[in-house]
């Protein structure tokens, strides 16, 4: 025994669990699963074949809680309000009805990322971003500045031409 009042875990040995004990716990967990899943399904099918299924389903809850239930609170039962309720198997088809994916925060970010792109890649088509204003006027001002041009060297074209025709004469 160490002197004092506190143990030191420094220089004790580590203990580690088998993996072959892992492997063999794994497998028993679900031999268990599978066990109860066919216990649910027959006693769904027992459901179906009987005809009140309100009565038959408030007394097989009551059972399966008193089943479940272990020490003390198999023989007293406690009402904690801090006691968080194990949630209850769903079946398939209630699973299927929530069809709604759950997405995390950065994927809604996602979303709403490439929805505002797409929204604006939309507007900017139509001319109605500023940029898109700016893009066209831009423009505008070019093509004024091309169509001066070209009326600039036509002009100087057709000058060249009369200069050639008068000094041919």
């Amino acid at each position: 025994m160490p002197r004092g009042k506190y143990v030191n875990h420094k220089g004790r040995n580590r203990n580690f669990t088998n993996p072959e004990e892992l492997e063999a716990q794994r497998k028993k967990d679900e031999e268990e699963k599978k066990w109860r899943k066919t216990r649910e399904q027959d006693s769904d099918e027992d459901e179906d074949e009987d005809g009140d299924g309100e009565e038959n389903d408030s007394d097989e809850s009551e059972s399966e809680e008193e089943e479940n239930a272990k020490g003390a609170a198999g023989v007293i039962q406690i009402q904690n309000p801090n006691r968080v309720a194990k949630k209850s198997h769903r079946k398939v088809e209630e699973v299927a009805e929530d069809d709604e994916p759950q997405l995390t925060r950065r994927e809604k970010e996602e979303l709403e990322k490439q929805r505002a792109a797409a929204a604006y890649q939309k507007r900017h088509a139509e001319g109605k971003t500023a940029q898109a204003k700016a893009d066209l006027a831009r423009l505008a001002i070019i093509k004024q500045h091309r169509a001066e041009a070209a009326a600039r060297r036509e002009a100087e074209k057709k000058e060249k031409e009369a200069k050639m025709k008068s000094g041919a004469s």
